[in-house]
């Protein structure tokens, strides 16, 4: 594992907590508009701070926690975003515009999706996020950034987060947490917790430390089997929490929340996309009271599995909308840039050890646009 440099990075903490002795609360909110208002790069352009703020600002923390290494996609389509981290470790963002046409949603409306672990120790199947293993967490300032840095590189304003990049968020809960007291924070990034969903590919005892805790967050569980034998077989953790645990914290987390959560499944072709996984799967969504999307699988490099053909995935819909469940096919958004969690990080990681960089990073973007 690679050591990080020493310097902490201010996005790691809240204006509150930034150790700077005997400067005034009106400095430190100066410091974060110029942060998260005016997305300076460097402490040298905070140019109404005095010199010696500056300086002592620069001497004790690090300003910026990622760069960006490559885009994939095009403007008005999907993007993924490959970044640097301090240490030389990668991860990934995806940036999903809205699709109008289909939904009534804003044109302007962007979702980022973002990672939280570098790697995942969690192995599910058909993800290529834990090929290469679990390295480390993501810090606070680490998540933040990549919502900042993406508005930046690209122009545009995120809307919605979702927190289903690389890695399992709730095996990093204090960070997830602390990232959101930023992220929901008026002087912070001001993005309310109703529009932000965290998944989980089901760690059972902290879906129901997070169903205490006070903000709306949505939930999205990764399902992607109905039943244990199915589970078993592409998501390892179900081992550990098995689908009744499982399913049981999801109802105390609904109960708490009276708010529906969403389960996420993988359509895979011959492995859950039976019509009795299906059925049984309306009937966990209609008991915890969860609406369901399905998403047709996107092809992983070294991996046989396929999606299955439209027909099968229609059918399977209408099976679990007939069982009384609310049953949506995900849009088809990023197949063609291959926008599965940790597939570009996977080639960089592998072009890096084979001494055969591919990857250039592209010209820097405009400011981000007013939502």
């Amino acid at each position: 594992m690679q050591t990080l440099v020493n310097k902490p990075l201010l996005l790691d903490s809240t204006s509150a907590e930034w150790e700077l002795d005997g400067v005034a609360r009106y400095r430190r909110d100066q410091i974060s508009q110029w942060i998260f208002a005016r997305r300076a790069a460097s402490f040298g352009e905070m140019t109404d701070l005095p010199a010696g703020l500056r300086e002592t600002l620069d001497t004790n923390y690090e300003l910026r926690a990622i760069s960006l290494v490559h885009v994939q996609g095009s403007r008005d389509t999907t993007r993924k975003l490959l970044w640097s981290l301090r240490g030389g470790d990668y991860v990934e963002s995806v940036l999903i515009p809205a699709s109008p046409d289909l939904y009534g949603e804003r044109a302007d409306r962007f979702t980022l999706c973002i990672s939280t672990q570098v790697g995942c120790a969690y192995g599910c199947r058909f993800c290529a996020s834990g090929l290469e293993g679990f390295k480390r967490n993501l810090s606070a300032g680490e998540i933040v950034a990549q919502i900042m840095e993406t508005e930046r590189v690209t122009g545009e304003k995120i809307n919605n987060l979702v927190f289903m990049g690389m890695g399992e968020p709730l095996a990093n809960y204090k960070n997830l947490m602390r990232a959101m007291d930023i992220i929901n924070a008026p002087k912070g990034l001001n993005i309310g917790a109703r529009h932000i969903t965290v998944s989980t590919s089901g760690l059972a005892p902290v879906i129901r430390k997070l169903a205490e805790d006070p903000r709306q967050i949505r939930l999205a569980l990764s399902l992607h089997g109905a039943t244990d034998e199915v589970r078993d077989r592409i998501m390892p953790v179900n081992k550990k929490y098995p689908l009744a645990e499982l399913l049981d914290a999801c109802a105390y987390h609904s109960d708490r929340k009276k708010k529906m959560m969403t389960f996420e499944y993988i359509l895979i072709n011959g492995v859950n996309d039976g019509l009795d996984q299906a059925a049984m799967l309306a009937r966990h969504a209609t008991r915890i009271h969860a609406k369901v999307n399905l998403i047709p699988y996107n092809k992983v490099e070294g991996m046989d599995w396929v999606r299955p053909s439209m027909k099968r995935i229609h059918a399977f819909a209408a099976r679990v909308r007939e069982g009384g469940a609310v049953a949506t096919v995900r849009l088809e958004k990023g197949h063609d840039i291959d926008a599965a969690c940790g597939q570009l990080r996977l080639r960089r990681v592998r072009e890096d050890a084979a001494g055969d960089p591919k990857v250039v990073a592209p010209a820097e973007g405009a400011e981000p646009r007013s939502a």
